[in-house]
């Protein structure tokens, strides 16, 4: 599973050579993470921040390959790539918003996942692995105990990185 998030550079975003700054990426990434959420049915503000959890970065891979420049629209596509009891590792990858074609289902009823276009890389390409803690105490707690159905419907969509 795949989930596609929108975003339109602004001028606020890029450095003086009008590409996006690095750190921004983290920004985009972070709004897809909740839109990744929000497709399974598990809104991160009632169900995680409401019963008193946080889900800070514990560690960032990226790799920058190729800018996304002021006034382009681009698209975060994220998955699951690796889920542990203690940690989600998440696949976030920046493409050109006309890199993601909308795709076809044989079902009319079901509403179909973009495609990446023929030949399409990724911008950026990155591994963004978060735990689960106590918002008090910042202690961390296994996700499979805390939110075990979150957990099983990342065991049913994690793709190995």
């Amino acid at each position: 599973m795949h989930v596609h998030t929108p975003i339109k550079v602004r001028y606020g975003e890029t450095d003086m050579m009008g590409v996006v700054y690095h750190a921004n990426y983290l920004l985009y990434f972070e709004d897809a993470r909740i839109d990744f959420l929000d497709a399974l049915g598990f809104s991160y503000a009632e169900r995680i921040e409401g019963a008193g959890y946080m889900s800070p970065i514990h560690d960032i891979e990226i790799h920058y390959k190729s800018p996304l420049r002021y006034g382009e629209a681009g698209v975060v596509r994220t998955s699951i790539a690796q889920n542990l009891p203690m940690r989600t590792v998440y696949r976030q990858q920046v493409y050109r918003a006309e890199d993601v074609v909308k795709g076809e289902a044989a079902d009319a009823a079901v509403r179909p996942e973009p495609q990446l276009r023929e030949g399409a890389t990724p911008l950026v390409d990155a591994l963004v692995t978060v735990c689960v803690v106590e918002r008090d105490t910042f202690k961390p707690v296994s996700l499979r105990r805390t939110f075990p159905d979150l957990y099983a419907k990342y065991d049913a969509i994690v793709e190995e990185a």
